[in-house]
């Protein structure tokens, strides 16, 4: 008998502590905090450590990178480190648009071609059978994340670009319309 769960929701690119109060208020699961210096949303090492500081007891925080050598000034901050290389630690979060060699050593796997383009593809079957928390993200918004959510039942989904009026600029309101959505399907457990 499989019974429905609340998919878990992650807001990232946050830059502010007003952006933190909306996703604790509305209900998200999770935040990022994008630390690798190519990002339009990038947060310096002692900004992003404010950040993750004002943000705990409150809301799992996720330095977001390109490499581990960018997390290095935040990691011990950090609940996990979202990256998209391999390392050997025991919060990784291994963002990628291919499968894992190994999804049961991993803390989550976000599957995201994207790169955090927030461009959205097709998404390949294997998603769908792979084990662990899978979370799917890139280029998803309040009008394909319940499909996706129905189509593949993931652990998660990830959202930013989305819900921003600007690079790093966030609305309350578009969280509030993509958190809704994400939530309508729910997730089927075992």
């Amino acid at each position: 008998m499989s019974g429905q769960q609340p998919t878990f929701v992650k807001v990232c690119g946050l830059t502010q502590e007003q952006q933190i109060d909306w996703a604790v208020e509305l209900g998200y699961d999770a935040i990022g905090i994008v630390v690798t210096p190519k990002s339009k949303r990038y947060c310096p090492p002692e900004r992003a450590v404010q950040l993750a500081g004002y943000a705990r007891g409150r809301i799992p925080v996720f330095a977001v990178a390109l490499t581990h050598a960018e997390t290095a000034g935040v990691a011990e901050h950090v609940d996990t480190v979202q990256i998209y290389e391999t390392a050997d630690i025991p919060n990784l979060a291994l963002a990628s648009g291919s499968p894992p060699e190994r999804p049961e050593a991993l803390q989550y796997f976000f599957y995201d071609a994207s790169a955090g383009s927030g461009v959205f593809a097709d998404i390949p079957a294997w998603v769908r059978e792979l084990p662990g928390r899978v979370v799917i993200a890139g280029g998803l918004d309040e009008h394909n994340v319940a499909s996706v959510i129905e189509e593949f039942g993931p652990y998660g989904v990830d959202v930013s670009s989305s819900v921003e009026t600007a690079p790093g600029v966030k609305s309350r309101e578009k969280m509030a319309a993509f958190l809704a959505a994400a939530r309508t399907p729910g997730r089927h457990t075992a």
